[in-house]
């Protein structure tokens, strides 16, 4: 039974772990009540001394009547005895149980019944393999595996790592079940005799087993401490680079400044699941000088695939750290375009999960940002294998390109070539359906200019197309591009940024599509961007000026009414609209801008010329010394190890203070049991000397009385008459408030002490006495102390017994 208990101990424990993944508390408690169930049936299993195999089919059938019970009670005869209509109950809620996993991002709804039963089977299960591995097969360690399992579910979804106080309980439950096991197999040879540990040895009587308590104590202390090694070690080893021997990672220095790349979540699904969440959240906040609402670019997918864009992993080298300074130059931005440079303080909500990749202003020229970020060279995304941006608030500072309908009008074509932007932002696949292709062309017969072919798409989607925005939409395949196109025309913005970007390939204009946030809302002095800000643009490539957004999604759609359409993209700007809409992607004109406020000029005081050249940047930072982090980094280091010292003098402070009083009481107020701790003064000065004599290496003997001690010191150090006639008035002291019936009036020892402690202070060393002062050895022995009076509580609880043993 011992190790049933363990077992389901062990697997709850690890279950602790996915508390990251869910809101609520129903998971937690679905979970308890699966494993509980477990434990049940393992009781009866071994009250019978079923089988093996027939003790987990005997849980499995315990687990399915508790999910019966819980999420189909129903349907189920007498609540709990499992029927047709219940069992296509629970196979229904974990069906969508599992889309709903797929739909959400963590942390998904704990209430809700499809993946509260998917997490409480699931625990179930795990607790039914780890109860057959330690309790049925005698494995302990085996069943560390299933509970692997239930530590790899938060590692491989979440971002940030395991916290610290969910791995220790944890690694707790998996130390128990081994103690446990461990007991069980001792216990073989004979019956264990648990012994307090104290400072008189004690011996089993003759007709008693051995005792096996040092083998145990010892597992434990390496139990304990690899738990604690695992919990603080890594705080103190710096972070390592990542070599090219792994498959993970980022880019290293290798030839091309190409290197490892990172693995990314699916940006669509992402951007859906969002979209489709019944309440918006707040992702982030952010200021700018200039006022102005922005897009937030997180990826940029290049690879259409004939079904739906994806992204080239990205790749960043130690020398594109946003640390390093100014990003790599924006693609096809050149010096001929008007630049407005902004500066944007974003702060991420801590809310926020698994974002790896930093929401930016696009193009960015310099981001500082605590952590290791990086950016890629040819889309400017910035991205970190490390870390990631929860609760992160960091600066950008962009240089805007503003360019005129006429400047795009006579923007060249790309030039081509194999490496050239138009060869990777103009691949379509073979099978690439004719169709779409003459919708393509028919759309912008008559335009002139790419400039133009691209107004012409735009207005497909936006007016004469007869588009229609709705989240309720399914598929990516190419039969769903060409049912959006030409049937349905119902869809929300990633199907209108794909299609405009499709369409502009199929007639020549380089395209990728975009994904983050729209501008956001204004809420006091800053933006507020929600999770119904999640959006998708497509942006498309000019020659000399570089990567531009483009608006296809339907003005005034549900969940996109912060979506705008930048100046340059409207079909007749009016003097009046240009002063009153802001552009999204791109800052305002002049007319735009705040009163005071110059175009191509922020109030940082950044040069105009720089400004409109793209060379500027954020502020320099007043970063602290390098002289001064070494400092304090060694200031800390000294002050841990003294801690021992302080520990010290705080108790010798206590002690001197105790000395000082005296106790005077009647004999018939005393009886033959008094102890030293009755009397202040002389229980202080005994354990001050004890001390002392620990900390310079002359520990007292056991079997030593105080008067004993007193001759055997005074003779071997060859103390003075003064300091011989101190110790023996304190040992007779000692001696006196033990055992005399009365032992009248006690003074201070305080003067009797000090002479005894500069007699032994002279005996030793001077590397000895600065030992004592600085890690006194009285004080680790008290550290130890605490440690086995910890190990000596587990000792209590394995001595618990659920039932009386048979005589």
């Amino acid at each position: 039974m011992r190790l049933s208990v363990a077992a389901a101990v062990a697997t709850f424990c690890a279950a602790i772990l996915l508390h990251p993944l869910f809101e609520g508390g129903a998971w937690f408690w679905g979970s308890f009540g699966a494993v509980l169930t477990v434990l049940a049936a393992s009781a009866i299993s071994g009250r019978l001394s079923l089988p093996a195999w027939a003790a987990g089919l005997l849980s499995l059938a315990g687990l399915g009547i508790f999910l019966t019970a819980a999420f189909a009670g129903d349907k189920a005869w007498a609540l709990v005895v499992p029927t047709r209509g219940s069992v296509a109950e629970l196979a229904g809620l974990l069906g969508t149980g599992w889309a709903d996993i797929q739909r959400f991002a963590a942390p998904v709804p704990g209430d809700n019944p499809g993946i509260a039963l998917l997490t409480t089977g699931g625990v179930g299960i795990i607790a039914v393999a780890v109860d057959l591995l330690a309790a049925r097969l005698r494995r302990a360690a085996l069943a560390g595996l299933p509970m692997l399992a239930l530590a790899t579910v938060p590692a491989t979804i979440l971002v940030e790592p395991i916290a610290w106080w969910a791995f220790i309980i944890a690694a707790l439950g998996f130390t128990g079940l081994l103690v446990a096991d461990g007991r069980e197999r001792v216990g073989h040879w004979g019956r264990a005799v648990l012994v307090r540990r104290t400072r008189a040895a004690t011996m089993p009587a003759p007709h008693e087993s051995a005792d096996t308590r040092g083998l145990r104590l010892s597992g434990k202390r390496i139990g304990f401490a690899a738990i604690a090694l695992a919990v603080t070690l890594p705080a103190f080893l710096p972070p390592l680079e990542p070599v090219s021997f792994f498959t993970f990672g980022v880019g290293g220095s290798g030839s091309g400044g190409k290197g490892n790349s990172i693995e990314i979540p699916n940006p669509i699904a992402n951007l859906k699941g969002q979209l489709d969440l019944p309440e918006p959240r707040t992702v982030l906040t952010y200021t700018n000088n200039d006022d102005v609402p922005r897009y937030l670019r997180i990826y940029s997918l290049d690879i259409f695939t004939g079904e739906e864009f994806t992204m080239t992993k990205p790749t960043g080298t130690p020398e594109n750290r946003v640390e390093n300074g100014l990003l790599p130059p924006p693609p096809g931005l050149g010096g001929g375009v008007e630049q407005v440079s902004v500066v944007t303080t974003i702060q991420v909500s801590d809310d926020v999960r698994k974002m790896e990749f930093l929401p930016l202003p696009y193009p960015p020229r310099e981001v500082r940002a605590d952590g290791d970020w990086r950016a890629d060279e040819s889309t400017l995304m910035v991205f970190s294998t490390r870390d990631n941006a929860t609760g992160l608030r960091y600066e950008v500072a962009t240089s805007d390109p503003q360019p005129t309908a006429q400047q795009l009008r006579s923007a060249p074509r790309p030039q081509r070539g194999p490496e050239s932007v138009e060869s990777r932002y103009l691949r379509l696949p073979d099978d690439f359906p004719a169709d779409i292709r003459e919708l393509a062309h028919t759309t912008v017969e008559g335009a002139d200019t790419d400039y133009d072919r691209a107004m012409k798409l735009q207005e497909f989607f936006t007016e004469t197309g007869d588009f229609r925005y709705d989240l309720r939409t399914q598929g990516h395949s190419t039969s769903a591009l060409r049912d959006f196109l030409l049937s349905s025309k119902v869809g929300y913005c990633e199907q209108f940024a794909s299609s405009m970007a499709v369409m502009a390939r199929a007639i020549g204009i380089p395209a990728r599509v975009a994904i983050g946030y729209t501008g956001g809302k204004k809420a006091g002095d800053q933006w507020v961007v929600g999770t119904n800000d999640s959006h998708s643009w497509p942006e498309l490539y000019f020659e000399g000026v570089g990567w531009l957004p483009f608006e296809p999604t339907p003005a005034g759609s549900a969940g996109q009414g912060s979506a705008q359409v930048p100046l340059y993209a409207r079909p007749q700007p009016t003097p009046a609209a240009t002063s009153t809409s802001p552009t999204p992607g791109s800052t305002a004109r002049g007319e735009d801008l705040p009163p005071g406020q110059e175009a191509g000029r922020n109030p940082r005081e950044l040069d105009d010329r720089e400004a409109r050249l793209g060379n500027t940047g954020l502020p320099p930072e007043e970063s602290t010394p390098l002289i001064v982090n070494i400092g304090i980094g060694l200031a800390v280091l000294v002050l841990l190890l003294l801690v021992p010292a302080g520990v010290r003098l705080v108790t010798r402070s206590r002690r001197v203070r105790a000395l000082s009083w005296k106790v005077t009481a009647p004999a018939d107020e005393l009886t033959a049991r008094v102890v030293a701790g009755d009397h202040p003064s002389v229980a202080a000065a005994w354990a001050e000397l004890d001390d002392v004599l620990y900390d310079y290496g002359m520990a007292r003997e056991p079997s030593e009385t105080p008067r004993r001690l007193a001759q055997r010191l005074a003779q071997q150090y060859e103390f003075d008459a003064g300091a011989a006639a101190a110790l023996s008035s304190i040992a007779a002291t000692v001696e006196r408030a033990l055992f005399a019936r009365d032992p009248g009036e006690i003074g201070p020892l305080g003067k009797d002490l000090r002479l005894v402690r500069r007699a032994l202070a002279a005996t030793v060393t001077r590397g000895r006495r600065i030992r004592a002062a600085l890690l006194p050895p009285s004080t680790l022995r008290r550290m130890r102390s605490m440690g086995e009076g910890l190990l000596d509580g587990f000792d209590r609880l394995e001595g618990i017994r659920l039932r009386r043993p048979a005589r």
